[in-house]
């Protein structure tokens, strides 16, 4: 579904045009041609690749969807795929935008996300003297946008891991579940590190030694999105490494709590075993046996019972095994 179809010219939006109309504006001086798709339409992409001339690769990756991030560079002109990341209903979810970005002409193919680009759209009109450098600053926008919406949802990963992290040392918690909210934050964690980790690779060759020609007079951009990518970089190994750690520490907590659970019962069984083995001596049938004659023997069996069990109890209690 077509979005948008705009026309620029000088860094100024000139109009809103049909997609029958590009090839005129192509051939203007100082034009490029912005437009916005939403989902894949074969059709739609075959009409898009007659009117810019796109490459039969990058249109073929296009159609299939479910890229990796990557940037590829093809003649004159370069195709990115992103992953859109956003949180809804509590859940990750993973969309992608395709872009293809020529000398005059930018395409993009948002597929899988709610949230579109009318922000990035109406930056770039507000800035006509940046907008200038034509589809090379529409590129560096989007993927400016789409990096920083990375953030917020690193940051729900780091807050619910805050939270698990406080429920590990809770007395009512459940172990199980905390072992089941980290892996899930651990797979959030992954997700995330295979949106950044490629286009992190793929964005040195936009602001290196050689620039392509779509990317001209933008290297610094594009290096300022590229820091952004090595800040998530390096808080994505921290939070991996606090997951781990977390989870070792659950690990012990439940090992703690066993262990606590084992030296309770051995405890019990211990304070039962005095008056079952004393019950037991005198339970036997024998016809001559000390004390079976005793007035008070049976008071004197049970009391002794009572007075070995309290003494266990003491130093088990003080021992901290009850």
């Amino acid at each position: 579904m077509l979005i948008n179809c705009v026309a620029y010219q000088d860094g100024k939006r000139l109009a809103e045009i049909q997609p029958q109309e590009i090839h005129r504006y192509l051939a203007m001086p100082g034009c490029f041609v912005w437009v916005a798709l939403l989902e894949r339409d074969p059709q739609v992409l075959e009409q898009m690749q007659e009117e810019f001339d796109l490459h039969p690769l990058a249109v073929e990756d296009a159609r299939q969807g479910h890229q990796r991030p990557k940037i590829h560079e093809y003649d004159d002109s370069l195709f990115a795929v992103m992953h859109l990341l956003e949180r809804r209903d509590d859940v990750l979810h993973v969309g992608e935008i395709d872009v293809f970005a020529g000398r005059n002409y930018i395409l993009t193919i948002r597929t899988g996300a709610e949230q579109g680009f009318a922000d990035v759209r109406a930056r770039c009109e507000r800035e006509p003297d940046m907008l200038r450098n034509g589809s090379g600053y529409v590129l560096y926008a989007l993927m400016d946008a789409i990096v920083d919406r990375y953030f917020p949802v690193l940051d729900s990963v780091d807050t619910a891991l805050d939270s698990v992290e406080e429920r590990i040392f809770a007395a009512d918690t459940s172990p199980r579940e905390n072992v089941q909210a980290l892996y899930t934050q651990k797979q959030d964690l992954v997700t995330i590190r295979h949106a950044v980790a490629p286009l992190q690779d793929g964005l040195k060759n936009l602001y290196g030694a050689r620039v392509p020609v779509v990317c001209a007079g933008m290297s610094e951009y594009f290096r300022d999105v590229a820091e952004h990518l090595q800040r998530l970089s390096q808080t994505i190994d921290s939070i991996r490494d606090t997951i781990g750690t977390a989870i070792s520490v659950n690990l012990s907590m439940i090992g703690l709590q066993e262990n606590a659970t084992m030296k309770r019962l051995a405890a019990y069984g211990a304070l039962i075993a005095v008056p079952t083995l004393i019950a037991g001596v005198y339970g036997m049938n024998f016809q001559h046996m000390p004390e079976l004659n005793l007035q008070y023997g049976y008071v004197l069996a049970v009391a002794i019972m009572v007075v070995i069990d309290i003494y266990l109890f003491y130093r088990l209690r003080k021992a901290k095994w009850l």
